[in-house]
């Protein structure tokens, strides 16, 4: 038995040996292994990556290997050489993380399905005339939540909460109607959803604390279970429907295909929120941008109102550049995806100043767009600050000339991702967020409840997972306009 333990404890000691003698090989990016025996910077990333990798760029440059838990991580913050990353399908795999990350966070497993199939049955639901379809749909349980919401309220009467939980609470259970069209747990499945939600960075991080592991595997079966065909009593789901459908003909199992529901939930529901709060925070906290957003939306509903009747949706007759330009400044300073590749061969990764690095088999690729090229200072001048017109020219039209070292970016903003996998369902947040934002400021009074309110700062834990969330919530009061009473 002794001889047992002590063989295991050389064995243990030789592996971690042979991780921290890893040294830096020719034509290798400069190798960060941080002092921790096999951890590494595993807890410096984890508490507030950004940060992190900013000190790893001062440190070191544009590109860097670092040592995360035993594994390596290149890092490459040079954004006019992502395309090196993002267009080699065969050197660099990204489908090995996201399956891990699939069975640490939603306890699945789905190794049969495609990535091209499962993007094929997206398009299909999330482009063209079924586009059109789940946008009205969206539309209209927005409004109807809206105003159901603010029932036996008199006209002169303030309401108060956060308006994190305002901005959540009302897309998440529009998006669940429109794609579940299930009216009976809607508040309860979203109570539940961000009881997990909350925990989903340590789950993808495997950093939960005493207790939490319980509270996460708890609320994660019992949304399982809320999502679940048994629930549905022969109800029509086509969406839904189309999903299991597609889970079938892929050959996934029973099992799988319940969990799987909750994947597509939170896919969703996750990012639409966050990004309300945000730009409607910032409008709150910067009127000069809130009166030219008003300023655009009054000659939008003015123009439908005297040429149509009954009047159409403005956002679709009519472009908003204004609004827009808002819209892609929030993105900017708050959506933080990671794009991580494997490598699953040697590879020479060309930069676009023509240097080349050498990439090792077995290592990862990592691209963080949120600090290059979003928060980059010599492509967006004063990144920190909120403005509103930064996308647009005097003219009013689309600014997306963005330049660095005199070459013009391919890449100047990038919420969606890029490349082949960006986000299939960027059109339908695109205009589900604008139509929020627009209902708010066309049917609600809406104010901090301190004027001198700054908005709160961002949960570090959340870089990597798509739209940053709050530490904390911005109090707000609102009511119906009058007008809306008067309808």
């Amino acid at each position: 038995m002794l001889w047992t333990i002590f063989l295991l404890l050389n064995g243990l000691l030789i592996l971690v040996l042979l991780y921290s003698t890893r040294t830096r090989q020719k034509n290798e990016p400069p190798l960060d292994k941080g002092w921790i025996p096999w951890l590494g910077h595993a807890l410096e990333f984890g508490k507030d990556a950004s940060k992190f990798l900013a000190r790893m760029k001062e440190k070191h440059g544009d590109i860097f290997t670092v040592r995360v838990a035993g594994r390596y991580v290149t890092v490459l913050l040079d954004a006019n050489s992502f395309d090196a990353v993002l267009n080699d399908t065969i050197l660099l795999d990204f489908t090995r993380n996201r399956n891990q990350l699939l069975k640490r966070i939603f306890s699945l497993q789905l190794p049969s399905i495609k990535p091209t199939a499962e993007r094929k049955w997206m398009e299909q639901h999330f482009q063209g005339v079924s586009l059109s379809k789940l946008s009205s749909c969206m539309s209209s349980h927005l409004q109807s939540l809206l105003l159901s919401d603010q029932k036996g309220c008199s006209p002169s009467e303030w309401r108060q909460d956060g308006l994190f939980s305002l901005c959540y609470s009302l897309l998440f259970r529009a998006g669940y109607l429109t794609l579940f069209e299930r009216r009976d747990n809607a508040t309860a499945v979203y109570e539940e959803f961000r009881k997990f939600d909350e925990l989903l960075a340590k789950l993808a991080r495997c950093s939960l604390k005493r207790g939490e592991s319980k509270t996460a595997n708890l609320s994660r079966e019992r949304l399982w279970d809320m999502l679940s065909p048994n629930w549905l009593s022969g109800e029509s789901n086509s969406w839904q429907q189309s999903y299991h459908h597609f889970l079938q003909e892929e050959g996934v199992d029973a099992e799988m295909q319940k969990r799987a529901l909750l994947l597509q939930l939170w896919t969703t529901q996750c990012n639409a929120g966050p990004a309300a709060f945000w730009l409607l925070g910032f409008l709150l906290t910067h009127p000069e941008a809130m009166e030219a957003l008003e300023s655009e939306i009054r000659d939008l509903t003015l123009q439908d109102t005297s040429l149509q009747h009954p009047p159409i949706n403005p956002l679709e007759a009519h472009s908003t550049p204004v609004f827009d330009s808002i819209l892609s400044e929030t993105l900017r300073l708050t959506a933080a995806v990671m794009i991580g590749r494997e490598v699953v061969q040697d590879k020479i990764l060309r930069m676009a100043s023509g240097q080349e690095y050498h990439l090792r088999r077995g290592d990862r690729v990592c691209l963080f767009p949120f600090l290059s090229p979003q928060m980059d200072p010599e492509i967006h001048q004063e990144p920190q600050t909120f403005k509103y017109d930064r996308f647009l020219n005097d003219d009013l039209t689309v600014k997306d000339e963005f330049y660095k070292d005199g070459k013009r970016l391919k890449y100047h903003t990038m919420p969606w991702g890029a490349g082949r996998n960006i986000c299939v369902g960027k059109e339908f947040a695109v205009t589900t967020i604008k139509q929020f934002v627009f209902l708010l400021l066309t049917h609600l009074d809406l104010e901090m409840c301190d004027a001198e309110s700054k908005l709160p700062p961002v949960n570090p834990s959340r870089y990597g997972f798509g739209m940053l969330q709050p530490d904390g919530d911005l109090q707000v009061r609102y009511r119906l306009k009058r007008m809306q009473h008067e309808m």
